[in-house]
């Protein structure tokens, strides 16, 4: 005697839905937040009118603190099937205080062995790309990739208390704003290894004069999301973009090596 095995119709249903939650290389649009855990290694020289900058350490000499976990928000939009841009923005500030092992020059302005001086920094990058999807498929996407990160550094050294022990407060004083844009070319990929699972890697090089900075910048960026529900995701990557230029604007003449590395963790809600 043969027996059958009912399968009710609601279990199709739902196996039927589940198959649906399957995730795509690439999303119509998506939004991200989360944190951001940053490294940086930043070495500057700013020059005065009359007199070269000394080149200076943020975090050996002044002290500044080399990492951070700051929040981070993006999105992207895919308007047409090929065509996807993205943008994000973080912010970022530090300060410190710290006796000075050596004398420096900054913006025209010593600064001698043993006094104390106070170091405030801030920073807000805005982070702008496209991809052309030239190859577009069920499982996996790759395409040329442009983007620009736009980094707005602000940095101050204040005298707190002279060579010789006396207290100054701030009296002497200077601060520089660095403008640095720092494009790439490069390309992007993303990749669909199982139903709830989505990795992403994305390159990129550049060496031009933008905007009166002279830089060579290098980026690069690995990542993994998993996607537990049909919209809503987690994503952990890491992202390494290093700036070295030579500026002559304005508000910042001189120098800069600028490493921005870190980890970040986010959420994604996705359509």
């Amino acid at each position: 005697m043969k027996t059958r095995t009912a399968v009710p119709f609601a279990t199709l249903l739902a196996l039927a839905s589940f198959q649906s939650l399957a995730v795509e290389p690439l999303d119509t649009f998506a939004f991200r937040i989360g944190g951001y855990i940053t490294e940086f290694d930043t070495e500057v020289r700013a020059d005065g009118e009359s007199q070269a900058g000394t080149r200076i350490d943020l975090q050996r000499d002044l002290g500044l603190d080399e990492s951070n976990t700051v929040a981070i928000i993006g999105a992207t939009w895919r308007p047409f099937d090929n065509h996807e841009f993205g943008l994000s923005y973080y912010k970022d500030d530090a300060s410190s205080s710290r006796t000075l092992n050596r004398t420096i020059v900054f913006e025209g302005t010593t600064y001698e062995t043993a006094s104390t001086v106070r170091a405030d920094v801030d920073l807000d990058a805005y982070d702008l790309y496209y991809v052309w999807w030239a190859a577009n498929n069920e499982r996996w996407a790759l395409g040329p990739r442009v983007g620009l990160v736009w980094y707005r550094m602000e940095l101050g050294l204040a005298l707190e208390v002279d060579a010789s022990g006396n207290r100054v407060d701030g009296a002497i004083n200077e601060t520089v704003d660095a403008d640095l844009p720092a494009p790439s070319i490069g390309g992007s990929w993303r990749w669909t290894p199982s139903q709830d699972w989505r990795l992403s890697a994305d390159i990129g090089y550049f060496s031009a004069d933008v905007n009166d900075v002279d830089a060579d910048i290098t980026f690069g960026r690995a990542g993994v999301e998993w996607f537990p529900w049909e919209r809503v995701g987690i994503s952990l990557d890491y992202t390494v973009r290093r700036i070295e230029a030579d500026a002559e604007t304005s508000n910042f003449f001189g120098n800069l090596e600028f490493t921005d590395s870190g980890i970040r963790l986010g959420m994604i809600y996705r359509f």
